[in-house]
């Protein structure tokens, strides 16, 4: 008896499954084991040739029928899988879905240039109102040392002798041949005896890049703009990656942040919170503003922990709609130094409030 997984489980449908359905299950194991999406997995590359194989008997009705009434030793010596030709025809379609933008190099494919992430900083105001920002990012540009060469001066790359100046080699896997950057020159078709010293041998080097970023109104910590095209450049014709810049708004000393609420806590006397008064705050204005304060009544008798709310006063929504709320709690300041005289005072207000008679301390006392 053969050693062979059973077809339809290698494939994960049942013997009643139409042609279609045998394809779909196909392409869906083929491109989860492929090895390129699987580098140096030895089991995902084994499953890879049982699922070609399974195709391969599946989708043949004369094989399935002999398939489906002795297994995989009715097959044996009948020449029981497809030739080359046979396996490109069925993969044919599944290559074009893995190598052309699917996220592989491809064959003759360009690949996207790499992204940039980088971090920039906010003050709250900026990010409340929007602004401009001139972003500084690293990005690769040829050494002018060894005009990108990569190689010192005096002395010049040399073909690759693992690939011969192709800059690839080839493996067979089955009936598929794989194409895949060389490793000894990283794809180059060269390697670098006496590699520049700027460079390192590479060719490139970092050089600071200057983008003007738009931050626009209700940004917050931890949210991300993309900076499309701004990214590193691509070799071989391929559009460049994009920039990635993640907002960190800066603490402000006057305000505290809630969502699109401004929160503004202010110290007020006990006699102001006792009698009432008018408080001027610091509003929250664009950098480039006029300032501005708001103004605020204080009734008498206002309580520690008491809040006024000034709607449409606060950081402006993200979708435009509208700004949140610039909230004024009181804090109730407190006198912990008092003279005699501030004591005889209060104690008289004691008196006053509590509605009985104050009575004189004695000459001793």
């Amino acid at each position: 008896m053969s050693d062979k997984p059973n077809s339809y489980e290698v494939l994960g449908v049942t013997q009643s499954a139409s042609a279609d359905e045998v394809r779909r299950a196909y392409k869906k194991e083929a491109l989860k084991h492929h090895p390129d999406r699987n580098p140096g997995n030895a089991a995902a590359e084994a499953q890879f040739k049982l699922v070609n194989e399974a195709y391969q008997v599946l989708s043949d009705p004369e094989k399935k029928e002999i398939f489906d009434r002795f297994g995989h030793e009715g097959l044996e010596g009948r020449g029981g899988f497809s030739n080359a030709g046979d396996v490109f025809s069925h993969m044919q379609d599944l290559f074009s879905e893995m190598f052309s933008g699917g996220g592989f190099g491809g064959f003759g494919g360009v690949r996207r240039g790499a992204d940039i992430r980088v971090q920039q900083r906010l003050t709250l105001s900026e990010a409340a109102f929007g602004c401009k920002r001139e972003v500084t990012v690293q990005t690769p540009a040829r050494c002018d040392e060894c005009s990108g060469s990569g190689a010192a001066a005096g002395s010049k790359p040399e073909q690759c002798s693992q690939c011969r100046g192709t800059g690839q080699i080839s493996n067979a896997r089955g009936f598929v041949m794989f194409t895949a950057p060389c490793p000894r020159c990283q794809g180059r078709g060269q390697t670098i005896r006496n590699a520049c010293k700027p460079c390192g041998g590479e060719g490139v080097v970092a050089k600071p890049h200057t983008v003007v970023v738009g931050f626009p109104a209700g940004i917050d910590s931890g949210q991300r703009l993309r900076v499309q095209g701004q990214g590193i450049a691509a070799q071989g014709g391929g559009p460049p990656g994009d920039l990635y810049v993640e907002v960190e708004v800066e603490d402000d000393p006057r305000f505290e942040r809630d969502g699109v609420d401004v929160i503004s806590r202010v110290q007020v006397s006990f006699c102001d919170a006792a009698m009432g008064a008018k408080l001027r705050v610091p509003a929250l204005r664009a950098e480039d503003g006029d300032g501005g304060q708001h103004e605020i009544a204080l009734p008498a008798g206002t309580q520690p922990g008491s809040v006024f709310t000034l709607k449409g006063q606060g950081i402006p929504r993200l979708d435009g709609r509208g700004r949140g709320a610039f909230m004024v709690a009181i804090q109730v300041e407190v006198p912990q130094k008092l003279s005699a005289k501030a004591k005889e005072l209060l104690a008289e207000l004691q008196a006053e409030l509590e509605g009985t008679p104050r009575k004189k301390a004695s000459a001793g006392g």
